[in-house]
């Protein structure tokens, strides 16, 4: 065999992508170590939804298990007393789950997207593909030329030429020069070109074939020699194609294609490619070790063989890895793959170069199977990708606040006068099942529609950062608290109660309607009993130190800039407070005790029942104390 070369050879240096990577600054502050930690905490607990999901759902995509995961986070993530007031209030006057109608809303925001495709006139043409990688033994390969766009019906003429790249015309294939003709409707064209093989050992090389003298004609073919449609039809890139000949008589360079590489730890299973250039010939065995870096073999990696195998004409093979998947949110280990130095087997056989060294002593150092440039590979684990961007999403989405909030007045009108199926969190699964309204639902609708758009009047949530909602709405709770307060006055008095036992039994149950059904809201819905009971003592709270002080504060400095002293006769109050106090102590006590028996809320059925009971007979006693006092059936303390 002769090695020689020809033609000008064209090297490239290949520039590495490098990444910038994410850098998570510590935090020396103490007062941000808890931030930290309930950031860490959701963040696993994301990432324990999203692997639940995967396993129900296996076959489903990574956009759609994002979607469910944002879904099951915000049900099971904290939520304020105003999220369970808000949803048990839409519950009781027929506007559905508020997570539900989100969900449906983000869905229904995709419907609107429209996509406008213009009518482009001009025709163009081009190859496709603009690249074409073809062996020396090919023989006869065809091109392809298309055309898109403008008047099908129009005859399209256009010349193409081969030139010369480091191959030759004539020693490495066959001049080719004619002319391409898309008749009416057609839309691609082929040519033949042939490739000269030879026995002679050569670099990779290259030529090209160009496209010209783009010309149209009428729809019966024939040319149009005024060129009337000229401005119509261009050629646009790639209009010159690129021919690259591989040369068979070589037995290869193989190399990696890149020095690093990237890999997901999610991956399972993943395929180092190594090519092989510079000649195909023959079979050749390419041997591979891996050297542990923080990665170590057989904790987070590990190989299936030790050795790729090219056979006659192969130009790529894979080198099959198995990563093994931690469930790690952040992650940065590497490993190295090692070529070894490739040998040529001989045909039937499968010994080594060492023996076919008789057969091997004919060729130069030239024509001997070597390694290229890039022959080990630094291997990256990292997190996967998805499953990170996935957690950083719903730490971002799974608010709450952006679930019940609004960001039109168009909007809470439209939800005020629409009447939903009361649908709960745990029928969610079943998407395509559409719950509709019950008859309750229709009957507290419209016995809170009034209510409803009265309200539907308070400024969107997104307007002034929330602000015009919260002093809009407090105005509009102090008007009805002054309707409330008439009416009960008025009640009291139609009925012949005082106004101490209509404050305590009319008006505080009336008032303590939405933090009951808010309470049985999150008693159902989360995992644990702080929201439920957090409901009734954070209300509570602000009825006594907010609304009790806020008001006689006020008060206070009115009749201080009077002149007067201000003075509210006590009535029956001590022996209310007192026995108050007691009975919230013994709540207190059943609720610790209850610990012991399963948790402060649920357990056994007739614990419930005992409870419920208990809980109940406390307020009793609590009205009729405090009507006897009242009436003075029994003394004051």
């Amino acid at each position: 065999m002769v090695v020689s070369s020809e033609g000008d050879h064209e090297l490239a240096d290949g520039k590495a992508n490098h990444h910038d990577e994410v850098v998570f600054k510590g935090v020396s502050e103490e007062s941000d170590i808890k931030e930290i930690k309930e950031f860490e905490e959701h963040r696993k607990e994301y990432m324990d939804i999203l692997r639940e999901l995967r396993k129900k759902n296996p076959n489903a995509d990574m956009k759609t298990l994002e979607e469910m995961a944002e879904y099951e986070a915000i049900n099971r993530g904290p939520k304020s007393r105003a999220f369970y007031r808000i949803q048990a209030t839409r519950k009781l006057t027929g506007g559905g789950n508020v997570v539900k109608k989100s969900k449906i809303e983000r869905k229904a925001s995709l419907d609107d997207v429209k996509i406008e495709v213009k009518d482009d006139s001009t025709t163009r043409v081009y190859f496709d593909p603009g690249h074409y990688t073809v062996m020396e033994n090919v023989g006869t390969f065809y091109l392809t030329v298309t055309r898109e766009g403008g008047d099908l019906n129009k005859t399209l003429y256009v010349d193409y030429k081969s030139e010369d790249g480091t191959a030759n015309a004539g020693s490495d294939y066959e001049n080719a020069e004619g002319t391409v003709v898309f008749y009416p409707m057609e839309t691609h064209k082929q040519f033949p070109i042939t490739i000269l093989d030879d026995d002679i050992f050569e670099e990779d090389e290259h030529f090209y074939v160009r496209l010209s003298n783009l010309r149209t004609g009428d729809s019966q073919g024939m040319f149009d020699s005024n060129n009337s449609g000229a401005g119509e039809v261009k050629l646009i890139p790639p209009f010159v194609a690129t021919v690259m000949i591989l040369d068979d008589d070589h037995p290869g360079i193989f190399h990696f294609e890149e020095k690093e590489m990237n890999v997901p730890e999610a991956i399972g299973e993943v395929e180092i490619k190594v090519v092989r250039s510079s000649g195909a010939r023959g079979t050749v065995r390419v041997p591979y070790y891996t050297t542990d870096g923080s990665a170590k073999k057989g904790r987070d990696f590990d190989t299936t063989d030790t050795e790729v195998i090219f056979h006659n004409d192969e130009t790529e093979k894979a080198i099959l890895l198995k990563i093994f998947d931690d469930e790690e949110y952040e992650k940065n280990e590497t490993f190295q793959i090692h070529l070894d130095e490739p040998s040529i087997v001989r045909r039937g056989s499968g010994r080594r170069e060492s023996e076919a060294q008789q057969e091997e002593e004919h060729l130069s150092e030239m024509a001997k199977p070597r390694l290229g440039d890039i022959k080990t590979l630094c291997v990256h684990i990292q997190e996967s990708y998805e499953f990170k961007n996935v957690v950083d999403k719903l730490l971002k989405k799974a608010n709450v606040s952006l679930v019940v909030g609004t960001s039109s007045w168009r909007e809470q009108f439209i939800e005020a006068i629409t009447v939903s199926a009361d649908k709960d969190s745990g029928d969610e699964d079943d998407e395509e099942d559409e719950k509709l309204p019950s008859c309750m639902d229709y009957v507290m609708h419209f016995l809170t529609l009034f209510w409803k758009v009265i309200f539907a009047c308070v400024p969107p949530t997104d307007y002034l950062g929330g602000w015009a909602c919260f002093t809009v709405s407090i105005i509009m709770i102090g008007v009805l608290t002054l309707f409330i307060q008439d009416l009960a006055t008025e009640f009291g008095c139609t009925v012949g109660l005082k106004n101490s036992i209509t404050a305590i039994s009319v008006v505080a149950l009336g008032t303590s309607v939405p933090d009951t059904f808010a309470s049985k809201v999150a008693a159902v819905n989360d995992r644990y009993a702080d929201s439920s009971i957090g409901n009734v003592t954070g209300s509570n709270a602000v009825n006594v130190f907010l609304g009790i002080g806020l008001a006689w504060t006020i008060a206070a400095i009115y009749h201080a800039v009077q002149g007067n002293s201000f003075e509210v006769d006590p009535g029956s109050l001590a022996l209310s407070v007192t026995v108050f106090c007691i009975e919230a102590v013994l709540c207190c006590t059943v609720i610790v005790v209850r610990r012991k028996f399963g948790g402060e809320l649920g357990g056994p059925f007739k614990l419930r029942i005992v409870t419920v009971v208990f809980f109940v007979f406390l307020w009793l006693f609590y009205i009729i104390m405090s009507a006897l006092v009242a009436y003075c059936v029994i003394p004051s303390i």
